[in-house]
Order: structure tokens, then C-alpha cells, then sequence
């Protein structure tokens, strides 16, 4: 499992019960977690005076249950990238800590070339690989069907001081996007995807990842080359293995490209106990090894 220790502002204090106990900056959370089968003692006394918690509604839904008044929203850092959290009506905070692993690998990739590279982030919601990728001066199209999502990552660039950097934000249908980018016989060094579980097409029509995820990609190696350097997908729907992921690529870009796919879980170290709560999976396929 790949996962980062560098975290200042974020910490997974502990997790039991179906529940994490969170650091965020100064402010304590409670949030469901359903990777979270175990029950081991709740003794660290924040589980009880946290900030807010959110609880699952048994009709569907939830709320939150706030202790102390909360701002509307705050900031915290990773290294030189900030992130305004904001609690969201559906447990969500707008950031993705587990995801910091995979920031730090594509910046990496990005430094060891000696050119711009041109990346598209598909299903991009409020922009972490976004702003990793114009800090190390990456040419960005960020693409997201939320019109609020993408707005909030406009906040995250200004926060981090990269607005000036090279990005389009794009509100749309990710899949409409990449054909019309086809068409137009566009081309990117990098594609990330971290497509949801679940949704609906523009006629109403149910998406299923499982059942997508195949085509998506192989659509998406429409838009590499030969100088392309990576692909990067990550998942959070339970039953779409690191491996399964890792197929997809190895059989759409290898063929194609030639390269290598890498598969994992990323998490989260928990701070009481020494174990890391799995929280995704990624697969990755690079050009140079």
C-alpha cells in the first residue's frame, strides 16, 4: 500500500465502529467510514468533544452535528499546496488526504522531463492533482461536470498562488469532452482520471463504473503519443481491484505505447495503532520506467 507520511495539517488521529476521528488544522472531525469494520476501543477522548460529526440518516443521507461553530470554510497546507475544506452535505470536505501519494508521483514524473508537459484531469472535482501539476509548471485542462466543483478549484489554485499558471477550467461532461478533444486531434503527455462509483448521463441514464471504465479509458488513449509519460487512474468503488485497473491499462496503452503499469491501494497511516486505512486504489502506466 503506497501512502505519504508528510502530512502537517491533515492527521488520522484513529478509527473504529465504521468512523474516522480527523484532524483537520486545528479542527476535529467525525466521519463514516465502511472500510472501517473493526471496533477497538475508543479512548482518545476527542471522539467525544470532536468539532463536528457527521451521522448517516437511516432513511438515506445525513447530517452534521457540530459541537463548536465551524467557519464556513478554512485552509490547510500540504507542502507548498493549499486546500480551502469546506464540510459538505454528503460527509465530503473537498479534499482527498489518501491522495497526496499520488500528487507527489506525478509531480516527480513531471520533473524528470525537460519540457512543459500537457496534462488532462478527467472527473477533477476540486482540483488536488490540479494544482500539484501547475506547481511544478505542467500545462493543465481540468475537467469536471460540477460547475461548483470546479469553481472550488479555482479557489485551491488562488490559495497556492499558481492562478498566473497555464489552465483551462472546463465545466462538462468528462466523456463528451475527451471525443470532441479527439476530434480536434488533441494530444496529452499526462491523462488522471478518479471517475465516480456511480452517476448519470446527460439523458438520464445510469453510469456504472464497472461497466464504463473500459470503454472510458480506451477512448482516453485516443489523446496519447509517442511522447505521452503517464496514465493514472484511481478508483473508489469497492468492487474495481488495483489489478482489474492494471489490466485495463496494460491491454489498451502497453500494446500501443510500450511502458509499464504499476497497481496499488493508497491510504491513510492511523496515528494511534501504526495501521494504514485503505482508502482507494490507483493504477499507473509510465512511459520510462
Amino acid at each position: 500500500m503506497r501512502y505519504t507520511k508528510e502530512w502537517k495539517d491533515y492527521e488520522l488521529l484513529d478509527s473504529s465502529d465504521g468512523e474516522r476521528l480527523e484532524r483537520w488544522g486545528n479542527i476535529t472531525l467525525v466521519r463514516p467510514d465502511p472500510q472501517v469494520i473493526w471496533k477497538t476501543q475508543k479512548d482518545n477522548q476527542l471522539w467525544y468533544k470532536a468539532d463536528a460529526y457527521y451521522r448517516r440518516s437511516n432513511s438515506g443521507g445525513g447530517k452534521w452535528n457540530i459541537n463548536r461553530k465551524l467557519p464556513q470554510s478554512w485552509q490547510i497546507k500540504y507542502k507548498d499546496l493549499v486546500f480551502n475544506v469546506k464540510p459538505m452535505g454528503f460527509k465530503h470536505t473537498g479534499v482527498f488526504p489518501e491522495q497526496a501519494v499520488n500528487w507527489d508521483f506525478t509531480r516527480e514524473v513531471i520533473r524528470s522531463y525537460d519540457r512543459q508537459l500537457k496534462v488532462l484531469n478527467l472527473f477533477a472535482y476540486t482540483g488536488g492533482a490540479t494544482i500539484a501539476c501547475l506547481a511544478e509548471n505542467a500545462s493543465v485542462v481540468h475537467v469536471d461536470a460540477s460547475k461548483g466543483m470546479v469553481a472550488w478549484a479555482k479557489e485551491n489554485a488562488a490559495s497556492s498562488g499558481l492562478s498566473d499558471k497555464s489552465v483551462r477550467w472546463i465545466v462538462d461532461d468528462c466523456v463528451k469532452f475527451v471525443q470532441r478533444e479527439i476530434r480536434r486531434e488533441n494530444k496529452y503527455d499526462i491523462i488522471i482520471m478518479d471517475p465516480p462509483s456511480y452517476g448519470r448521463g446527460p439523458g438520464g441514464e445510469v453510469w456504472k463504473l464497472e461497466d464504463e471504465i473500459y470503454s472510458l479509458v480506451e477512448l482516453c488513449t485516443q489523446l496519447l503519443n509517442d511522447s505521452s509519460a503517464m496514465f493514472l487512474i484511481n478508483s473508489y468503488t469497492t468492487g474495481l481491484s488495483p489489478s482489474v485497473m492494471a489490466y485495463i491499462l496494460g491491454s489498451l496503452v502497453v500494446p500501443k505505447l510500450g511502458g509499464s503499469v504499476s497497481c496499488s491501494e493508497i491510504g491513510l497511516p492511523v496515528t494511534k495503532n501504526g495501521m494504514v486505512l485503505p482508502c482507494g486504489a490507483s493504477a499507473i502506466w509510465l512511459k520510462k520506467d
